[in-house]
Order: structure tokens, then sequence, then C-alpha cells
């Protein structure tokens, strides 16, 4: 689920923290990807274009088919990924499984009515929301990357999180999901729509977390609390209150505790034995593993292996695998070459300072040429 309306009040607040840009532009960036997400989006576009691809026994490959060639695309752009798969969830995270599993239940009852009634378009609404990533699709993918050539890490628990981690330690760029959590469990930059089909032509949008900050005029732990009001994946929120009100309450109070002090309880109640502090802290020190006990290597592909992997029972074309393999292999040793801005320490500024720098030094060479008295920028 990620943070609801996470995107749209940052889209209001701060938009300059946003830019869009094109995939070539990530040329030499190593990029962690949130691999469920990627998963399910290839089951979704797949399923959405009229049904599954499978294999000769009826197994679903949507997915082996979607990590395969959008890898190849990502990697023929100069891009170095590495896939981050889910652990275990959180024992904060159950009642939010509970309720995803409901709601596939009611999914499942309100489509075979849909069935019944030969409804296309409601049949095909319910299908989506049947869509589940399940353990045998995500490890039929490590086995793909392992054969590809791409390395792919097991996340003790949350992938968005480890994610995160990883970007935090310098290891990779970015992290590429399409949920906004990356943000709250401290990602410096995020990417959405990254592994997003070439034909849906949709730029990929840069999400970076220090003018979020900036733009939400909050810090950190002040930005979780307010991700834990709008609603998160480990707790309820306060019913009745929506985005807008908990970025003022947020912006007024400055954390969840001494909103809770002021809070008109018998409006706004709070849910019962309400968690939001464990939530927090799951958020400020999630369990991941050690950045720098991983260690990330992209070798040449498996040619022959992806050929026995891919094709015979699930179906794949051999000549488009083999093209796919020889793709992949002669993109490596195009993107060896490192981007001229990896050799240089990137400092972090202060926009407003700097700005005031500029003007200043204007200001004075305006003196010096004219003669005349020097006036303080306003």
């Amino acid at each position: 689920m990620g943070i609801l309306g996470l995107a749209k009040i940052i889209a209001d607040i701060a938009p300059f923290a946003v830019k869009e840009n094109e995939i070539k532009n990530y040329f030499g960036r190593k990029v962690a990807i949130d691999a469920s997400m990627s998963l399910y989006q290839f089951l979704i576009a797949v399923r959405s274009e009229g049904a599954q691809l499978t294999s000769v026994d009826g197994e679903t490959t949507s997915h082996l088919m979607g990590t395969f060639y959008r890898t190849i695309r990502l990697i023929e752009n100069g891009i170095k990924p590495v896939y981050v798969f889910d652990g275990k969830p959180p024992q904060l995270k159950s009642a939010e499984l509970t309720k995803r599993a409901e709601r596939r239940e009611e999914a499942q009852k309100a489509l075979e009515k849909a069935e019944e009634a030969g409804d296309a378009e409601q049949v095909e609404k319910f299908n989506r929301r049947l869509v589940k990533v399940t353990k045998q699709h995500a490890d039929e993918c490590k086995e793909l990357l392992k054969l590809m050539g791409v390395p792919f890490i097991e996340a003790p628990c949350e992938a968005e999180a480890q994610c995160a981690a990883l970007v935090k330690a310098g290891k990779v760029y970015a992290t590429a999901t399409e949920d906004m959590d990356a943000l709250t469990f401290g990602s410096s930059i995020l990417l959405r729509h990254m592994t997003f089909s070439e034909a849906r032509k949709m730029p990929i949008q840069e999400y970076h977390l220090d003018r979020v900050l900036e733009g939400l005029g909050l810090n950190q732990r002040e930005f979780i609390d307010l991700c834990i009001m709008m609603g998160c994946d480990y707790c309820d929120n306060i019913r009745g209150i929506g985005p807008k009100r908990a970025m003022d309450l947020i912006k007024q109070h400055r954390s969840l505790d001494a909103i809770l002090e002021s809070l008109d309880t018998r409006k706004y109640p709070p849910p019962e034995n309400w968690i939001y502090k464990e939530a927090r802290q799951l958020f400020l020190e999630p369990e991941v593993a050690d950045p720098e006990s991983v260690e990330l290597k992209w070798v040449d592909p498996d040619e022959e292996g992806l050929v026995k992997y891919l094709c015979g029972d699930k179906a794949f074309n051999e000549d488009r695998v083999r093209n796919g393999a020889k793709k992949l292999a002669k993109a490596r040793t195009g993107t060896t070459q490192g981007r001229l801005d990896s050799f240089f320490k990137v400092l972090p500024t202060n926009n407003a300072a700097n700005k005031r720098k500029v003007e200043e030094k204007k200001g004075t060479n305006k003196k010096a040429k004219t003669g005349g008295k020097f006036k303080k920028p306003k």
C-alpha cells in the first residue's frame, strides 16, 4: 500500500522535490529495485491485456517475461539493477495482511458473480484485485536473475527498507518502487515508473527526500509521523483526519505525541491500543541486512542456462531468449565506463545561502564598476 495520499501532498506543497526524467539519463547508475512491486506490475500488466502468459502445464510465466525483457531494457540503457526481495513481514504488518486476505475473498466472490452475469469489465476489475506475488514467483525470478548475471538480495524483512539502507550507505543511487514509503524509510532518492513498459511512455518520477522535507518544512522524524497519520501498512490511522488535516496538525504540533495531547478525541477518536510508536520505530530502525556486508556483482549472462530454463516447458521462444542474452552481454561491455560525477564527491548545498552569496557578489561587482553605493539585497 505504501503511504496513502503522500504523492499528492508532495505534488501540491513541494513540487520542486520531484522531477521527470528519461531512462537513458540513468546511465551508469546502480538502482535497487523493489522486486515484489515489479513482479506485481508484470502480472497486472499482462493480465490487463487479456490473459496471463503460461507454461505448457498452465503455470503463469508473465513475471518471468516481464523480468527478462524489462531488465534487458534497463541494462541496455546503462543501468545496473539489483533486485531486492521481501523477507518475512514484520509483526506489525499482520493486521494489514489480514485485511488484504479478506479483500481478496470479497473480490473472489464478486468475480464469480461477474462471470455468471457475463460482465467482462467487472471480471477484469476483480481479476486484477486477485493478483498476488507468491513465493514461487519470487523463487523463479531469483533463478532467472542468477542466469542473467544480475545480483539480487533477500531482505530479512521489508524490501523497501533494505533498498533505502543501500541508498543511504551509497551502495546504489536510488530505490525504484511505486511505494512511497521508501521515502519514509529514508531513501534519499525514489524512482517511480522505472520498470513500466516502454509502450506506456511514462516518464520516470524522481523524488528527492531532502527537497521533500524542505518543502513540507519537516525533519525526518516529523515526516514519519505525518506518514503514519496519513495511513501506512503497520497501523490504522485516525478516522476523519485526511492528508491536509494531518499536514496542518504535524506542522502545528511537530509530533504525534503532542497531537494526541491536544486532539479532540470525541471528534477524532484514535484507534484502540494505537501502536503508532511501534510503527514509528519500525520506520526509524527497520530490520535490514548491513549494507556493508552486501556485495553487488554484475556478471556475464549464461546463454545456454537461460535457454534451458526459459524454453521448453516455460514455452519461451528460443531465438528471442538467445537474442536477449546477446543484448545483455553486449550491454555489459558498454556500461563499464562510469559516470563522470562518480569521480567527484557531491557536497550538500544550502540553496538559500548560495543564492545570497551570488547576489552579494553581483552587488560587489556592480559597486566596483560604477563606484555607486552597495545595497544589500532584500
